[in-house]
């Protein structure tokens, strides 16, 4: 095969992904710039493992001080002003003065010693406010810099809410005393629940180490492995496009670790195979967002709200990948089943893919999934995750060695530019994380959170008056609540709003703060495959050059199952038994009647039951899924009556149809 298609494909998955995707870095530094930025995203990657190993001894707070003080200006120098690309792409003038500003407005709290700043808490002097604004203003310019306008705006919202709050009328629920600026700053600036809250503190530590375990593997090979083996192991069958693109997007998902870019990467390698077999564009794209956008709900490198549910739950990460492997079973059950529905409906025709055996592969570079295990093993030893994934990084690197033949030289380079590319590549998230903090030190102090809380309630309550009711229509409400946020800001982001503002809602009504966690988790990745502003699906259509809103509502059809299964975390007890949180035989149970609610999703979606399916048969199954869903015993045999008699409607129909 010949470097220059190779290299024009590279360039093209490049332009997409610079297009869209919400955290990539979107600069194409010159030479010199790029040296510069590339020995600071070392030295950052160097202070993170100085901090996994041997911590500073004066505590977390100053290491984060210190880590967003050395990120922030990165952010200036990575990133353009405006999403267009000019003349000239290197930073001008104004980007390195709001970047030696970042340096000095976050590293302002060690300047006069870090004690005597944390000392003042509560009084800060008016050049502690006036570092502190600086810093406000910088970190929301770099969050527009990385995902748009959206957030910053959310987070002025906040501010002045907090300011003016007293200025609302007093009969309104949110109304409240007022905050005054110098206030607003300390608890952004000198609080444990503003910049460096919990979110800053898990890019930090376990976010950026992800990253950069990432590109080790990517560098490793690893990337082009998965697809490999992909492509191996299901050779010649008319599902086997399919299948390939599904199970090649969960194995991309530990590389990239991003749902958007994992489909504009697993399309630029499966595409043709689709279109060859005969996938419509649509269809095509469709499932190459869902494949992309499932790579983020997988363990066992799930998206980076996984890490701050984490640190918020106060549990381990090898808990939080324990909830979600059901969900991910049932996601990709859904997807198989309607793989399996599109190669009938549409004549899928096999292709003959040139690949080697899968054993043959796996002899090859079965070494790449060696890493994966290690961090699932060590998690089980009760090993921090922080030293997990450091030690899996060490794994892969010594393997990316062995398949060098002794390249030391080279695999030195590919190493020490990993531990770089990978802090580049949380620069979006660390902007996220630390504007983040505006919102979360708003609804601290406000009491906002309760409040929304509670006006979800009552207005669930206004239409319906059985508890029962009032759960499923605030869990409803909460659901769309938290889709439509997704829209207009990450899913990082998405989610710690959500949560502070809406989980407390579900928790009120006595939903369990885990099941709660995972149902806004789940409902915030999946507003990136929601229209109209589904930036994997339009990455897709992109990519297969279909109509992007086909695309998205083809994309919702491969993820339906995602958008129902999570309201059954939190409408019954039973629920909890998905996320692997009672006995394994309820466990068991559950999973097998979700699995049947899964399979009647796919016959409403897909049309086909043993053959096409009838408005009839997939009105029946529609009322079944939503029936098993549920999971009460009651709901269930109703559900299974349903589904029983949807196929004995399908075959009277299909029977009087051959007769004719």
């Amino acid at each position: 095969m010949s470097t220059e298609p190779q290299t024009s494909q590279a360039a093209d998955v490049d332009e997409l992904l610079a297009e869209y995707d919400e955290e990539r870095p979107s600069r194409t530094l010159s030479r010199r710039w790029e040296r510069g930025v590339w020995a600071a995203g070392l030295a950052v990657s160097l202070l993170v493992l100085k901090q996994v190993f041997w911590p500073f001894a004066k505590g977390g707070q100053y290491y984060l001080v210190i880590f967003l003080a050395v990120t922030l200006p990165l952010v200036f120098l990575c990133y353009r002003p405006r999403g267009r690309r000019g003349d000239r792409d290197d930073p001008g003038v104004p980007d390195v003065v709001l970047a030696v500003a970042a340096l000095a407005a976050g590293a302002y709290p060690l300047f006069g010693g870090f004690d005597a700043f944390l000392d003042r808490q509560g009084q800060l002097t008016p050049v502690d406010v006036l570092a502190g604004t600086v810093l406000l203003l910088l970190v929301l310019e770099a969050c527009r810099r990385t995902t748009g306008l959206v957030l910053p705006v959310i987070c002025l919202a906040f501010v002045a809410f907090a300011y003016y709050g007293g200025y609302l009328p007093p009969d309104w629920a949110i109304s409240h005393a007022g905050v005054d600026f110098g206030q607003i700053i300390n608890g952004f600036y000198n609080d444990a629940t503003g910049f460096y809250g919990t979110p800053l503190d898990v890019a930090a530590t376990y976010i950026v180490l992800f990253t950069i375990y990432g590109a080790v593997l990517n560098a490793s090979g690893a990337g082009g492995f998965f697809v490999d083996i992909s492509f191996a192991a299901f050779r010649r069958s008319r599902t086997a496009p399919g299948r390939t693109a599904a199970t090649a997007g969960f194995l991309l998902g530990t590389v990239s670790g991003s749902g958007t870019a994992t489909t504009v990467s697993l399309g630029a390698v499966t595409w043709p195979m689709l279109k060859k077999a005969g996938y419509p564009r649509e269809n095509a794209g469709g499932l190459l967002a869902a494949s992309g956008i499932g790579a983020i709900l997988s363990p066992p490198t799930l998206g980076a709200a996984a890490f701050i549910i984490a640190e918020y739950l106060e549990t381990s990460y090898l808990q939080v990948l324990l909830w979600a492997t059901l969900p991910t079973l049932l996601y990709y059950l859904g997807i198989a089943l309607a793989v399996e529905v599109d190669a009938r409906r549409f004549g899928a025709k096999p292709v003959d893919v040139d690949a080697p055996s899968p054993w043959a592969l796996l002899k090859r570079g079965g070494y790449h999934f060696l890493s994966l295990a290690v961090i699932v093993v060590f998690l089980a030893l009760d090993v921090p995750v922080y030293s997990a994934v450091v030690y899996a990084t060490g794994v892969a690197a010594l393997f990316a060695l062995v398949a060098r033949r002794g390249d030391v030289r080279g695999w030195a380079w590919a190493m020490v530019d990993s531990l770089s590319t990978g802090v580049r590549s949380a620069l979006p998230v660390i902007a996220v994380c630390a504007a983040a903090g505006v919102i979360t030190s708003t609804i601290t102090k406000t009491g906002l959170g309760q409040e929304l809380a509670s006006m979800l309630v009552d207005a669930a309550a206004a239409v319906a008056s059985d508890p029962t009711a009032v759960l499923l229509v605030t869990a409803v409400l909460a659901a769309v609540a938290v889709n439509v946020l997704g829209l207009a800001v990450p899913v990082t982001a998405s989610f710690i709003i959500a949560w502070v503002s809406i989980g407390p809602a579900l928790v009120e009504l006595g939903v369990a703060r885990e099941e709660t966690a995972m149902f806004i988790f789940y409902y915030s990745v999946l507003s990136e495959v929601t229209p109209p502003t589904a930036l994997a699906a339009v990455a897709a259509a992109a990519i297969t050059g279909g109509d992007a809103m086909k695309t998205m509502w083809r994309t919702c059809k491969y993820t339906l199952p995602a958008f129902l299964v999570p309201l059954a975390f939190v409408l019954t007890d039973n629920g909890a038994g998905l996320l692997l949180r009672t006995p394994l035989v309820d466990a068991a149970w559950v999973f097998a009647v979700s699995a049947l609610g899964v399979a009647a999703l796919a016959v409403v979606t897909g049309g086909w039951l043993l053959g096409r399916a009838r408005w009839p048969e997939r009105a029946l199954c529609a009322l079944a899924a939503a029936a098993l869903l549920y999971l009460q015993p009651a709901t269930i045999a109703v559900g299974l009556g349903l589904l029983a008699a949807a196929v004995a409607v399908h075959v009277v129909l299909r029977r009087r149809e051959q007769h004719a």
